[in-house]
């Protein structure tokens, strides 16, 4: 599949049918190797030439906005099958691949009637698209504040001594609870556990000797019970912070730690369901915009048409994949089918830089050309 397209519409002099054998004919004979489709663009409602105008202002803003949707939605498939460790699915319109749905154009009269008004379908396109991104940001943001919530609480259970939960590191028989006595979790940076062991019974009163107890320790801290009365804790603690030693607000209850084992299992639920909730949305969602943007393409190049070669519409479009190496080669032949007044025309204005492209290209050519990239 090619991730870059052309889409270009030729003047017809005579036929379409006999315009499309000779491109058909130039491609096969000087550059074989580019992919080359018809465009099926419909006979749509022309309206006035100020209409017509006005809409072709707003056409290439529009396309940006209707492209950056479709890749914000790419993007968002892309992320959530790297978190699940999957490869993401072949992305499709009604089950047809992109790239066929592209090659393969068929106007949906049904959704977008050829007698609406060419500005009501180009609103209509841009409404639809619009709210799909809409309801992209709201679901994202679920799907985000769920993530957010478990990386919270990831930080807390594989963080420091110094900030992450300590639940699951102390066992009640470390603990000595009582009317009098009171044991502390003290955290002590990890090269200075010799003087915590040499100082902690002298840091108050009412110290019970020898009843400091070393539970973990990480990178950073080492983590210590110790055993005094109650009514010297806050002494201690205001002397243990002056050592360089942090005493930890902690109190055990297995009913507090069963609630957030049980609220860590119901997130981690809660994202899985949301992940394949919001996957299976984009893909859907993915296949609605990408059509609305072709057809958005055929107005575009219908009307540019217009415009560059006039009433009745006469033009052949045509969809192209042409390699790097191949574009001027290809570009040449495209040129070398228009009428030759009309591309000398084109390249004198070129030239002087006087004109730039009706389809929003940076160059300029004799015919109506412009780029759908699926990167």
């Amino acid at each position: 599949m090619a991730s870059r397209y052309w889409v270009v519409s030729l003047p017809v002099q005579s036929s379409a049918s006999s315009l499309w054998s000779r491109l058909q004919d130039s491609i096969s004979k000087n550059s074989f190797d580019t992919p080359l489709y018809r465009f099926n663009t419909p006979d749509l409602r022309v309206g006035t030439l100020d209409s017509l105008l006005a809409l072709c202002d707003d056409l290439l803003k529009s396309n940006n906005f209707v492209e950056g949707v479709s890749n914000k939605i790419k993007r968002q498939i892309e992320d959530l099958e790297r978190i699940s460790g999957g490869e993401s699915t072949a992305l499709t319109v009604d089950g047809v691949p992109v790239d066929s749905y592209l090659t393969r154009f068929a106007w949906d009269e049904a959704k977008y009637p050829t007698m609406s008004p060419l500005r009501e379908i180009v609103d209509s396109i841009h409404v639809q698209v619009a709210k799909i991104e809409d309801d992209l940001k709201v679901r994202v943001a679920e799907y985000n504040n769920v993530r957010s919530q478990l990386n919270a609480i990831n930080r807390k259970q594989s963080g420091s001594l110094a900030v992450r939960d300590l639940s699951n590191l102390v066992k009640p028989e470390d603990l000595v609870i009582s009317e009098h006595l009171l044991t502390l979790l003290a955290v002590v940076p990890k090269y200075s556990q010799k003087d915590w062991l040499s100082s902690y019974e002298t840091l108050t009163t009412y110290v019970v000797p020898r009843s400091s107890k070393k539970l973990h320790e990480d990178n950073e801290y080492a983590l210590y019970t110790v055993t005094l009365f109650g009514r010297v804790a806050d002494n201690f603690r205001t002397n243990a912070r002056e050592k360089g030693f942090q005493v930890r607000d902690f109190e055990y209850s297995p009913e507090a730690q069963e609630g957030r084992k049980q609220d860590l299992e119901r997130l981690l639920q809660d994202q899985e369901t949301l992940r394949a909730s919001l996957l299976q949305w984009c893909y859907t969602c993915y296949g609605e915009v990408f059509s609305s943007w072709m057809h958005f393409c055929a107005v575009r190049v219908f009307a540019e048409s217009i415009l560059r070669y006039g009433l009745p519409p006469s033009f052949l479009s045509v969809v192209l994949a042409p390699s790097v190496k191949s574009e001027k080669k290809v570009r040449s032949i495209l040129e070398g089918l228009c009428d030759s007044r009309n591309s000398n025309f084109w390249k004198s204005e070129e030239e002087v830089g006087a004109m730039a492209g009706l389809g929003g290209d940076a160059d300029t050519y004799p015919y109506v050309s412009f780029t759908i990239n699926f990167a």
